[in-house]
């Protein structure tokens, strides 16, 4: 009798066992927890803005055209000096590369118009002190015959127009505007330009177009 209680009791709890595993492997998990929600969306950085760039200068101040110029030849001069004359005034250096290329062409202009109403300033913003051998040994290479001189650090940054880079060419007329201001140097087309520059500013300041 004890012997088969013993079964009986046995074979509950196997019983038992069995329908719990069952139970168990029919449940299904509990779904994952929503994510997290923001109160307010990010803020995205604000967009850089660009640097705004110096509107162009339509005349020289006069502070520039009386200031006295320190010539290549140890004289000094004025752009004040040439009233009345078409200036051309570039801007250069003898460590510039795309300076070399263009000084003979602006050369082949000048010739051009040797005789006119035109002066050909040629400025740089090297040192004097530091850079004098350098810049004269550049000049004799090119046989640049602008009228040379050393521009100052306030002349320089005025004809600038703030856009530090060199070369620059202003040509300005002989009322004081400035007709035309480029930078840099394209191959084959700033003597062009200079030259279709410089005849049209002698057409517009002749007698016949002044009545």
């Amino acid at each position: 009798m004890r012997k088969t209680f013993l079964l009986i009791l046995t074979g509950a709890l196997l019983l038992a066992s069995a329908a719990a595993q069952s139970g168990r492997r029919g449940m299904k998990p509990p779904p994952p927890p929503p994510p997290e929600q923001l109160s307010e969306p990010p803020i995205a950085p604000a967009p850089e803005r660009a640097p705004i760039a110096p509107a162009d200068m339509t005349v020289v101040p006069e502070s520039v055209l009386k200031h006295q110029l320190k010539a290549l030849d140890n004289g000094s001069f004025s752009l004040a000096d040439f009233v009345g004359k078409i200036l051309v005034i570039n801007l250069w250096a003898s460590w510039c590369g795309p300076c070399r290329r263009e000084v003979p062409e602006y050369e082949k202009v000048r010739k051009e118009f040797a005789g006119k109403s035109v002066e050909f300033i040629g400025l740089t913003d090297e040192d004097p002190r530091t850079a004098s051998d350098r810049v004269r040994q550049f000049v004799r290479d090119l046989h640049f015959g602008f009228r040379l001189g050393w521009a100052d650090r306030e002349t320089a940054l005025t004809l600038m127009n703030g856009r530090n880079s060199i070369p620059q060419t202003l040509v300005i007329g002989a009322d004081g505007r400035i007709l035309s201001h480029w930078r840099g140097y394209s191959a084959g087309q700033g003597g062009s330009h200079l030259r279709e520059t410089l005849e049209r500013a002698l057409s517009e300041n002749s007698p016949a177009a002044q009545q």
